[in-house]
């Protein structure tokens, strides 16, 4: 199933290259470095998803197969949509290497597309199936923007509860 999801988004941007020449510009090509850069660790972040799917989750991203398990590690510790972030910085990455406006416009759309999912369709369907575990996530962990959770709110594997970190609770 990634794998159809992959190559339907690979042949969208290919379609969508057609107007580049009709647009007239390009990203400057000193740009493409940061595009493999990116395009790499979009790839990355997707395959560890998917791989923590499989074993913390035992289930799988299609829909028909959902992860049993709540996952709450990994790149999910920092965003709650790492899969969908990577297929962003992929995207992103792809224009940037081949110096596409049209494919990086793409992007944007399929980052509208997914945060619309997210937020009619998959945070509701999350909460229905995890509880309150879902929801204390919610809280403590951003929908798109990566961030380093406070030492004091460090989750457990399962993403139920915090877990006291360490150095002990943070102070204000």
């Amino acid at each position: 199933m990634a794998s159809l999801f992959v190559t339907l988004w690979v042949w969208l941007a290919s379609l969508v290259r057609r107007f580049d020449p009709v647009i007239g510009e390009a990203p400057p090509e000193w740009l493409r470095p940061l595009g493999w850069l990116l395009g790499v660790a979009g790839g990355a972040i997707g395959l560890t998803c998917v791989f923590l799917f499989l074993t913390a989750g035992r289930g799988t991203p299609a829909p028909f197969d959902p992860p049993k398990v709540f996952v709450a590690t990994g790149p999910y510790r920092y965003v709650r949509n790492p899969m969908y972030v990577g297929a962003v910085l992929t995207l992103i990455g792809g224009g940037l290497v081949v110096r596409s406006i049209s494919i990086l416009a793409l992007a944007a759309v399929f980052w509208g597309l997914s945060h619309l999912m997210v937020v009619l369709n998959e945070e509701p369907a999350l909460e229905r199936r995890f509880g309150d575990s879902f929801v204390q996530y919610k809280r403590k962990v951003h929908r798109w923007v990566p961030r380093t959770p406070a030492s004091s709110e460090v989750l457990d594997p399962t993403g139920t509860s915090p877990r006291p970190s360490a150095r002990g609770p943070r102070t204000p």
